[in-house]
């Protein structure tokens, strides 16, 4: 049905101008906890409007479901994940599916209405809770999840052209809604607020799509990457007719937009200096916000006659508040890093994002290389590895191998969680001295059905003499193993259960039937009588 999108409490009122009083079967859908406009229906019935109703309620999404009786096919995704609903939502328009909203909160309320349907289709789009895919398992979904919400818009956008040969679509990145988006007539294809992730990329250039819509001007720096690079027209709906126009000239008001759940990432470049000890490279970079992220740099080093370019080959991980000193030893053919000079400076163009297929943020800087002299013999080797379910951890043992102090921080490197690659990472770093060891941990959660997902397991390390510089790095795998607490509860029980059998066969006696002497359990005769017992 044709919507209209109340965003704000002033905008109540302005909105009235674009839909007519002639206008029949006019639905309100308010929210009972925050409405923007309390009574609205009144204030419609105030104007003219004499077919309008309303509905409050603390659940549209699955009010809303209850009235579409001939619905019979659906696709679920986390409402945490709003993207999600605006990748979904063309296809869904065109192939009559409907999009339920389902976590662990409100799971029953999902299957309950479920059941009384009984669907035909059933598709689990994105992340979702582990108590959501079990409480679905009983309508043979399928699932959709490519990992990062990229390569999930594009299965999305791949499905509507199987049913629609569009050769335009419309781009945005998934933070807000609008009419246009919501509509179905185009699909939705996501780019980046600053950069076009590589897979989307590749998509346009492999497709026949022929325009791109860009809903909104925030992302016009990276629509026009899309126009040059990747050979489309690109228009920009930005902007509406003022519903409330003043003056000779008529104005312009933004579009209405509603806002959706986002994420909001932030890198920081804090040093780069050249070791001519080690002739690399030091770049270190720092994660400022409450958020793991990825990033992948491509560095232009000026200065010394031509041009000198180096960069990361694959996305590197960064935790959440953490810093991460990255050493580049080579250029891009290969050729050892030999810089030379103190007027040196560096062209950084970094492109991050929560995932390592999902770079849609860049930092671009121009830094001064500083120059040090700073040898670092650290070695160290992983030596061992297991879970501890009590702790819901992992625990890496480290030794140091070498004769000088070294800080470590490891992390577990795409750890199938959830049906989904994770990359978690020791909180901080530990000091490990010349010749000791320590048996670091790296918290995850894991539930029964991660560990069969998991037989082998790779952890990654990160060392060095200095705690904000550590430019060596050492891997390994090992076979998926129990231990720390969850075995010492198991030796436990065993030892329990064996004491208990001891204290039953030294602690008891057996009583005598004949004269009521209790003997040692161990006898087979009486002390007192000589009978057998």
């Amino acid at each position: 049905m044709p919507s209209n999108f109340l965003v704000s409490q002033k905008h109540g009122a302005i909105l009235l101008y674009s839909i007519p009083t002639t206008k029949k079967d006019i639905l309100i859908v308010s929210s009972r906890t925050q409405p923007y406009v309390f009574g609205y229906q009144s204030l419609l019935l105030s104007k003219g409007y004499s077919n309008a109703t309303e509905l409050v309620t603390r659940n549209a999404n699955l009010d809303l479901a209850r009235r579409l009786t001939n619905i019979t096919k659906f696709i679920v995704i986390d409402p945490a994940y709003g993207y999600n609903a605006i990748s979904a939502a063309p296809y869904s328009v065109i192939s009559q599916h409907y999009v339920l909203f389902a976590d662990r909160r409100n799971i029953d309320d999902v299957q309950a209405f479920l059941q009384t349907r009984n669907p035909t289709e059933v598709i689990l789009f994105g992340q979702l809770d582990r108590q959501v895919k079990d409480a679905l398992a009983s309508f043979n979904p399928e699932t959709i999840n490519e990992g990062d919400r990229f390569s999930n818009n594009l299965v999305m956008v791949d499905r509507y052209r199987q049913l629609k040969d569009a050769k335009q679509v419309v781009l945005t990145n998934g933070e807000f809604i609008e009419s246009g988006i919501m509509s179905g007539s185009d699909p939705v294809v996501f780019i980046g607020k600053a950069n076009v992730p590589q897979k989307v990329s590749d998509y346009i250039k492999k497709s026949d799509i022929e325009v791109g819509i860009l809903i909104g001007n925030e992302l016009i720096g990276t629509a026009t990457f899309v126009r040059r690079q990747l050979g489309i027209s690109v228009f920009v709906k930005f902007a509406q007719g003022a519903r409330t126009p003043k003056g000779a000239i008529a104005q312009v008001e933004d579009l209405d937009r509603f806002p959706m759940p986002s994420y909001d990432l932030n890198l920081e470049i804090t040093s780069m200096a050249y070791n001519r000890a080690t002739r690399s490279l030091e770049v270190t970079y720092h994660n400022t916000v409450n958020l793991a992220l990825f990033f992948k740099s491509t560095i232009t080093i000026n200065g010394q006659g031509t041009p000198i370019i180096t960069g990361d080959a694959d996305p590197l991980f960064l935790d959440k508040g953490e810093y991460k000193t990255v050493v580049y030893s080579q250029d891009t053919d290969g050729n050892p890093l030999d810089l030379r000079g103190e007027n040196l400076t560096a062209d950084l163009f970094t492109i991050y994002g929560e995932g390592p297929n999902s770079l849609e943020n860049a930092l671009q800087a121009q830094l001064r290389i500083s120059f040090i002299e700073v040898k670092d013999d650290t070695t160290i080797n992983i030596t061992s590895l297991y879970y501890d379910k009590t702790a819901q951890a992992f625990f890496v043992t480290i030794g140091n191998t070498g004769e000088v102090d070294a800080y470590v921080q490891p992390e577990m490197v795409d750890l199938m969680i959830n049906e989904e690659p994770v990359t978690a990472a020791a909180d901080g770093t530990t000091l490990i001295n010349a010749g000791g060891k320590a048996a670091i941990k790296i918290p995850v959660a894991m539930a029964d059905a991660d560990f069969a997902a998991n037989p082998m397991v790779k952890v990654r390390a990160y060392y060095g003499e200095r705690e904000i510089a550590l430019i060596k790095t050492t891997e390994k795998s090992f076979a998926f193993e129990f231990g720390g607490g969850y075995g010492r509860y198991i030796l436990y029980a065993v030892v329990l259960v064996v004491v208990l059998l001891i204290l039953f066969f030294l602690g008891t006696k057996k009583k005598c039937k004949h004269c009521g002497h209790k003997n040692p359990r161990g006898r087979k005769t009486c002390e007192k009588c000589g009978r057998k017992l």
